[in-house]
């Protein structure tokens, strides 16, 4: 065609010319017949002279010449495409036949012997099935076929194709169709190369399965996909000729609720496990911390039968956070980081996490765990979120159907821009406190270090100055803290009594330098330089950051959430709902209370709340969130606090103080409740209206030294809307009254006399 154009494109203008001319001449022709042609000149073609015609000869042969052969072409172009298009359907008709007639070890046989393949070994079959008794004819040279080395590895069939096994035959890899009920097939290890197996048909069956072009369903085993195992897998050894096979696990077919599954990790050797992620989970936990471990027990508490799956970019089970800063650091045991085991203030020993791995099920087995349970995929992250999917992917691109999700991210510790702009050489000495690998990471810089800064004066920025320095009793390790403020916990405690902490806080062996801003931080000679904005200077060998928390709300974007732009995170309706079917709970759940207004908490207290309304909420409680949750720090086993409300040193406030006994302190209050997480045992007590005291109080915010306990009211517009119960415990429910109640009181002193703080 292109040579066609080509030989068009040169012709064209002789073609015009040509029509042109004979177009005058029989004008004028006709002209001639009426009146005289004797001035008339003859038109000629613009190529030749006049008069001439054998131009227009030449013209119309390679007219006529180029018509014939793009005539010729075409036909020949449009007979090929008929033929390459017949060509085509009868390949795609063929093709069903020609994939299996291709497989080398997958083929249909009612009655033949089965051909063996190339990657096979001859081993006995067995079973409970007459045939799996009978002598077994050799195959011949045609069937055997090459011997196979140690080398290759099992050619697997695809989803789509079924086998069977014959009684007659050797055991080759196939995947049966089969009854629901028939066990999968084991992997054998033999001692020279590797056998899939597949068990016999029942006596009963059909002879021949049907080959479909549909997915394999759960009960055929496959080394690529594997089913849900249900909580019980059985194990079967089958035995070789020659020396001994090892016994392989095989899940069972029988699956209630059959889901598709993702291979996560593949194994070369037949002997090593394969972990699954489900592709769908009933109830997805995105978070694996105190939020979700309450949801997912609310929930199946509430639904026996819930299938909860809890996905947590760490790699540790759900565990408690307070111990990381408080009691892991007091621990005797030198191998505590390994453990993770520590003794409360009462003396009893606890692990942080919150249940042993025999609690949870594997994610593998969620789908098909009859009575349901709950599962934690560890080192994963969601990435994105389809809202109207009802689907999440994960960091290596897994997705997972949901229909019910909780998002309880919780936060990033906070780093000053100042570190983070000082280089690598500082950013490696530097620790961000959240996490168990960031406490392994910090005890072990502790015994390698001779100095460590804490920068930070608020709950764990103090808890840690005070652990670092009971520490630092024993060795020669500095332990300076440096913070803005006038004190410790200056934010939260009135000045009279952040000082009073400041001196307690430099008692344990701290160094404090309180009005300290940060200016610069530099690496010089194998030492950190922090530089103050009022030209102090200290060296240290390590930096411990304690500047807050951001709550992580990467999901936010992509679920399309609305994120809070005072105080962070996900805002949320008043039963901890953002969308339709996702609820948030923890650190990262922005909320309305109903009587201090939207807060965002970051507590353990409320985290245990939080996430145990919106595991309800998710089970179709339709609860409301009112509740007031409550914080706790100690300063070592003889000082500690719980607070409740809005604690801003900003506020006004009235405290009222008493002498302590040797009954307060956080020790003896763990001995009495038995558990050293008091919000787990606050939580769950109800408010009821207390005795007060008939002991005589003091004046309120007494000129003393020593606090030894006492209460402290923050007040906005003349009502309570915090306390602080000083070496005071087990009186929250009776705090938390106070504050729903919301009313005005003349005489705070009287209200004091609710905690009893005036009984010895």
């Amino acid at each position: 065609m292109l040579k066609c154009k080509t030989v068009w494109r040169k012709l064209a203008p002789l073609a015009r010319a040509s029509s042109t001319a004979c177009r005058q001449n029989v004008r004028r022709a006709g002209l001639n017949n009426v009146r005289s042609p004797a001035l008339v000149p003859v038109s000629h073609m613009s190529t030749g002279g006049a008069g001439g015609g054998g131009e227009n000869k030449l013209y119309v042969l390679l007219v006529g010449a180029a018509c014939v052969g793009g005539a010729a072409y075409a036909y020949q172009t449009v007979k090929g495409d008929s033929q390459r298009y017949q060509d085509r359907l009868a390949e795609i008709a063929s093709r069903p036949n020609k994939s299996a007639t291709e497989q080398p070890t997958t083929y249909i046989q009612s009655e033949a012997p089965a051909v063996q393949s190339t990657e096979t070994v001859e081993v006995p079959e067995q079973g409970s099935e007459p045939q799996a008794t009978e002598k077994k004819e050799p195959p011949s040279a045609e069937e055997a076929g090459p011997p196979a080395t140690a080398t290759e590895e099992p050619v697997v069939p695809s989803p789509s194709e079924t086998t069977q096994l014959s009684p007659a035959a050797e055991p080759v890899v196939e995947a049966p169709e089969e009854p629901a009920e028939q066990p999968a097939a084991p992997v054998v290890e033999d001692a020279a190369e590797p056998v899939i197996e597949a068990p016999e048909e029942p006596a009963e069956q059909p002879a021949a399965p049907v080959v479909e072009d549909e997915p394999a369903p759960p009960s055929e085993p496959l080394p690529t996909e594997l089913t849900e195992q249900p909580p019980a897998p059985a194990v079967e050894t089958v035995e070789s000729e020659s020396p001994t096979t090892t016994a392989a696990e095989t899940p069972a077919a029988e699956t209630p609720e059959p889901q598709s599954t993702v291979v996560t990790e593949t194994a070369a050797d037949p002997g090593l496990s394969l972990a699954k992620v489900p592709s769908h989970a009933p109830y997805l936990l995105i978070g694996g911390g105190t939020a979700s471990f309450a949801a997912a027990r609310s929930i199946r508490a509430r639904d026996p039968g819930a299938k909860v799956l809890i996905v947590t970019d760490e790699p540790d089970l759900p565990y408690m956070r307070p111990p990381l800063s408080k009691e892991l650091w007091f621990s005797d045991d030198p191998s505590v980081t390994d453990t993770l085991r520590f003794k409360q203030w009462n003396g009893k020993e606890r692990s942080i996490y919150f249940q042993p791995p025999s609690f949870y099920i594997s994610p593998e087995d969620l789908a098909s765990t009859e009575n349901g349970g709950v599962a934690v995929l560890t080192g994963r992250k969601v990435l994105h979120m389809d809202v109207r999917g009802n689907k999440v992917q994960l960091d290596d691109d897994t997705e997972i159907s949901y229909d019910k999700c909780l998002i309880a991210t919780g936060g990033e510790p906070r780093n000053l821009q100042v570190i983070e702009r000082a280089g690598e050489e500082v950013m490696k000495r530097t620790t961000l406190f959240r996490k168990i690998e960031d406490f392994k990471a910090l005890d072990k810089v502790s015994r390698n270090v001779k100095s460590i800064t804490i920068i930070g004066g608020g709950f764990l920025g103090s808890e840690l100055a005070c652990a670092l320095g009971r520490r630092s009793n024993e060795s020669d390790l500095e332990v300076v803290q440096m913070f803005p403020e006038k004190g410790n916990m200056g934010k939260v405690l009135p000045e009279y009594l952040s000082n009073w902490t400041t001196e307690k806080v430099k008692k344990e062996g701290v160094k404090v330098i309180t009005e300290a801003l940060v200016k610069s931080v530099t690496y010089k000679d194998d030492k950190v330089e922090i530089q103050l904005k009022d030209g102090r200077v200290v060296n240290t060998d390590h930096i411990v950051a304690a500047v807050g928390l951001e709550p992580s709300v990467d999901l936010a974007k992509s679920a399309g959430l609305e994120v809070d732009s005072d105080f962070g995170g996900y805002r949320v309706n008043a039963e901890l709902q953002a969308r339709s079917n996702i609820w948030v709970a923890g650190d990262a759940a922005c909320f309305y209370d109903i009587r201090l207004g939207r807060r965002r908490v970051e507590h353990h207290d409320h985290a245990v709340v939080s996430g145990r309304l919106a595991g309800e909420n998710m089970t179709g409680a339709s609860k409301p969130y009112w509740h007031q949750s409550m914080f706790w720090s100690d300063l070592g086993p003889d000082v500690g606090y719980e607070a409740i409300g809005i604690v801003d040193s900003s506020l006004p406030t009235v405290g009222v103080f008493a002498k302590a006994t040797a009954k307060d302190t956080p020790k003896a209050a763990t001995e009495k409740s038995g558990t050293g997480i008091r919000s787990e045992s606050e939580t769950e007590a109800v408010a009821v209206s207390p005795v007060a005291s008939s002991t005589p109080s003091p004046s309120p915010m007494q000129q003393q030294d020593e606090y030894g306990k006492g209460v402290i009211f923050y007040l906005r517009d003349k009502v309570v809307v915090g306390i602080i119960l000083w070496n005071v415990f087990n009186r929250m429910p009776i705090a938390r009254k106070i504050i729903k109640d919301g009313e005005e009181h003349a005489d705070l002193n009287e209200v004091a006399k609710l905690f009893n703080i005036h009984e010895d």
